[in-house]
């Protein structure tokens, strides 16, 4: 594999397909015919988002100096590429950059399609891509809710939105729950780079208020993004078969119980990176699963 595929960090690349999944799940089971053009275009701009992203990172924390003095683990922001090759990180920004107009065409194909009203989310997403690395970062809430909104209300509402032809209440609920989760995968995720960090400036939530209180709003979140499943379900928002996801307490449990009990511990605790990951990915999944086997709820159209 060419060492400049690093950038794209291929791994991470199951998020936005994740993202795109649950908006999926959550039109057909509004008992919609998703269009097959309309879905590729959403794979194609998901995808392409997320690499854009990743290389922007890729390229600004190597021109930074923060991936000479990061100690990576599996779920760093960087992959060290350009500090192995330094000679391909003008490539690294240009593939960015070309990502990010794929993106762009993709997005405008889609608004074209179906309405300007669109236009709205894809800014959104634009902004957050371009500016999270070297702005959004110096400031805590800013850099908190950043990556949610990008996944949570731009890519999972999105490609609801597209799918169904309209917002509807089961929507939101999936763009919440991504959102949520989303948020707390780039928070833990900071715990292990909260010195390299602090060294060239950057001012996010664990530097800020410390691991401690870090902990805190993860689990929050967490239990927030859990527990809104079930009242989805109460409320007629989303079929009963969404109740599938809160199978996910089995990581959930374990999950919350490590990093509230030694949030210093997390940045060496490579498993409990890891079970983050998996809880964030699960979820959603066996909510969508769900929600697409048991079609039987009854859903309020918003107007």
């Amino acid at each position: 594999m060419p060492p400049i595929i690093g950038v794209f960090r291929p791994k991470f690349l199951t998020l936005p397909l994740v993202c795109i999944f649950a908006g999926y799940a959550v039109s057909l089971g509004h008992f919609t015919q998703a269009s097959w053009l309309d879905l590729m275009l959403v794979i194609i701009l998901g995808l392409t988002a997320h690499i854009s992203v990743n290389a922007f990172n890729e390229y600004f924390d190597f021109k930074s100096g923060l991936d000479f003095t990061t100690k990576r683990t599996p779920f760093s922001g960087g992959s060290g590429t350009l500090v192995n090759a330094p000679h391909l990180a003008n490539t690294a920004k240009t593939l960015a950059v070309a990502a990010l107009v794929v993106t762009s065409v993709s997005g405008l194909l889609l608004v074209w399609r179906h309405g300007w009203q669109l236009l709205t989310l894809g800014l959104i997403g634009v902004a957050v891509i371009y500016t999270y690395t070297q702005y959004l970062n110096r400031s805590p809430w800013l850099c908190l809710i950043a990556p949610g909104i990008g996944f949570g209300l731009c890519m999972t509402l999105g490609a609801a939105w597209v799918l169904s032809g309209h917002l509807h209440p089961g929507a939101w609920i999936m763009a919440t729950l991504m959102t949520l989760l989303v948020v707390n995968l780039l928070l833990l995720n900071q715990f292990p780079d909260v010195n390299a960090d602090r060294a060239i400036g950057r001012r996010h939530f664990p530097i800020v208020f410390g691991l401690r209180t870090s902990a805190r709003l993860f689990a929050l979140l967490h239990t927030i993004a859990f527990l809104l499943v079930p009242v989805a379900v109460a409320g007629g928002y989303l079929s009963v078969g969404a109740l599938l996801g809160l199978f996910a307490v089995f990581l959930l449990g374990p999950l919350l119980c490590g990093v509230l009990k030694r949030p210093e511990a997390v940045a060496h605790n490579t498993a409990l990176l890891g079970l983050n990951v998996a809880f964030i990915h699960l979820l959603p999944l066996l909510t969508g699963l769900g929600v697409l086997f048991f079609r039987d709820a009854s859903y309020v159209i918003m107007s």
